[in-house]
């Protein structure tokens, strides 16, 4: 097969690829974040229902993780040894559940005794526990199955769902909450309901749609099988040829380590922000359905923003510049919201933010797949994933312990940039040996 010929063949086997997984992927990732997530909207109305304080929301709302950074390297490597289809059907099905019995809080805290505050705390952490392994396990997925010079736009465009859940979800969120009385029930428990309904559907779609490695793809042609896990063959040989790591040596690797400082200061900045800008925002004045638009503006940026650099990082070749200029300005937009007072200026601040969290991230996922591979792989990013997540519960109860005790967001505010720029330091100082990535030769696009 000539040079010419080569390239075509390849960029129509990557293309059914990219068709088959990549839109099944965001819609099943868009709703994992946006059951996620979802409280921060629901807020704006449950926690008075249920008496909870900025300090007790935030630290709900935060626990999650902790559950979340317990189960995640076990799951992870449970989904490399069952395979995705099995496993992610189980964790979506599992946390669509959960998510629908946030509506139940305040059946189940009379029924168990067990209050109000005690029972969202519950729910938070089987949550955690529930959904643990699903976005690792993607990111792993799609290690076996896109070369290495297409994986940060792949991941670019899978974790858009992030963004776009809070762009498409925040105007619905906030609709569902005008059910309020609908069957007797407030509008965030309808919110919790019906958004935990696409999670449980997909959980069976997933068993039956996905398709574990590309040895399996009967919807690719034989030569197509052949061609794509040669290819795949070829770069994890590549890896292991530089260093072989067992999943002991990977989940004590220093790079892993220093990545998951690197992620805790990138999700505290997204977490922090993203479970009280709704609640900043209504302090504008803003009734119930504006204060969710107004609050999607960032993720609107920040979905543009991830999927053009994570298209520009693989385009030029580089990742560690590629990771840290958009921490930089994640911290610094969200540094500069603290001073400004306008509500418009202090958006534009926050939608500047918005392109630097959310950009960072499809590069950022680059770096522990470019050195580590099978098993090693599933646990490296798993552990990356669930340090770095422990800044979902740390970001939150901080925020809302701060405007508690000093009744401003500034403080927390100013906290989370600051753990975007030692985010931003550390990714400098870690090493990336590029040339990983360039052998086998990178296909053209």
């Amino acid at each position: 097969m000539h040079a010419e010929e080569t390239t075509t063949f390849a960029a129509t086997a990557l293309a059914k690829v990219t068709k088959r997984l990549v839109p099944f992927l965001i819609v099943c990732y868009f709703v994992a974040y946006l059951d996620r997530v979802n409280v921060g909207f629901a807020a704006l109305t449950m926690n008075q229902d249920l008496g909870l304080s900025q300090t007790a929301f935030g630290f709900g709302a935060g626990i999650f993780f902790i559950a979340y950074f317990i189960f995640e390297v076990p799951s992870n490597l449970l989904l490399e040894r069952f395979g995705a289809r099995k496993w992610i059907a189980r964790i979506m099905l599992s946390w669509g559940i959960l998510s629908g019995l946030m509506a139940f809080i305040p059946n189940i805290a009379r029924a168990t005794g067990l209050g109000n505050e005690t029972t969202f705390y519950l729910l938070r952490v089987l949550l955690g526990a529930a959904e643990a392994g699903f976005f690792p396990g993607i990111i792993f997925y799609l290690t076996l199955w896109f070369p290495t010079e297409y994986r940060a736009r792949i991941v670019g465009y899978f974790m858009a769902a992030i963004p776009l859940s809070t762009v498409i979800g925040a105007p619905i969120s906030g609709l569902l909450l005008y059910l309020h009385g609908g069957l007797g029930l407030a509008g965030w428990q309808w919110l919790f309901i019906i958004e935990a309904v696409p999670a449980i559907i997909l959980a069976g779609v997933v068993f039956f749609y996905l398709t574990d490695r590309p040895t399996d793809a009967t919807w690719l042609t034989s030569d197509e099988r052949s061609w794509l896990a040669e290819k795949l063959l070829a770069e994890r040989r590549q890896r292991d040829a530089v260093r072989q790591y067992t999943v002991v040596e990977a989940l004590f690797n220093p790079k892993v380590i220093g990545l998951s400082l690197v992620y805790f200061g990138a999700v505290a900045t997204n977490y922090g922000l993203s479970f009280f800008l709704p609640q900043i925002v209504k302090a504008f004045g803003l009734n119930t359905f504006l204060t969710t638009l107004v609050s999607a503006a960032p993720y609107l940026v920040g979905v543009l923003g991830m999927v053009w650099w994570g298209r520009r990082s693989d385009h030029v070749g580089e990742r560690r510049f590629h990771t840290a200029i958009p921490l930089f300005i994640a911290a610094a937009g969200i540094a500069i919201s603290t001073v400004l007072d306008d509500p418009t200026l202090k958006m534009v601040a926050f939608c500047i933010a918005g392109f630097g969290i959310f950009a960072c991230l499809p590069v950022f996922w680059t770096l522990p797949t470019a050195f580590l591979s099978g098993a090693a792989a599933a646990a490296g990013i798993a552990v990356v994933n669930s340090i770095g997540n422990l800044a979902g519960f740390a970001g939150p109860f901080a925020m809302g312990w701060i405007r508690d005790h000093t009744g401003s967001y500034t403080g927390g505010l100013l906290l989370l940039a600051g753990l975007g720029i030692i985010a931003t330091g550390i990714v400098l100082t870690l090493s990336h040996d590029e040339t990983v990535e360039r052998v086998p030769k990178p296909l053209p696009e």
